[in-house]
């Protein structure tokens, strides 16, 4: 289990995560723009502009012992129920650090957590970054087809 990071090292956290999230809309084309969107916890909502998937963000938290965050991939399939599951499940094998989940309404994020002591450098939150963007590309349209089968036909 992760260590508690005690006040004063959440308040640097947030800044530092703040400071990063901002550098990435500056030099980042994909990321869009980002919000901070609450105290307590601090919060943040992250725009990325895509190609599979044109539009999507995630949600990030700092909570006392990691940053949680979503971002929802797709709705709950029409067509193909169990292809659409096993095929995100495989999937799942594969991902670093976040898993594909089914959340409010069933419909499927894409989820993880990371250690409040892991992030110590711009890079990690680039690269947390970077796999959201790269894994919702990546596997959008095949998830898409799979669980949405009626529509492309």
């Amino acid at each position: 289990m992760s260590e508690i990071s005690p006040p004063a090292a959440l308040a640097e956290l947030d800044a530092f995560i703040s400071a990063a999230f901002a550098t990435q809309v500056l030099q980042n084309p994909s990321v869009v723009a980002v919000e901070r969107i609450a105290d307590a916890p601090p919060s943040w909502y992250v725009r990325f502009s895509g190609t599979a998937k044109e539009n999507f963000s995630a949600e990030f938290e700092l909570g006392q012992r990691s940053l949680h965050f979503s971002s929802y991939f797709i709705p709950p399939p029409q067509d193909n129920h169990d292809q659409f599951y096993r095929h995100l499940l495989q999937r799942n094998a594969k991902l670093y650090g976040m898993a594909y989940t089914v959340g409010k309404e069933d419909a499927i994020f894409l989820e993880g957590r990371l250690a409040n002591q892991l992030i110590t450098a711009p890079d990690e939150l680039d690269r947390l970054l970077g796999s959201i963007y790269a894994y919702t590309e990546e596997h959008f349209i095949a998830a898409a087809r799979i669980g949405f089968a009626s529509r492309f036909a």
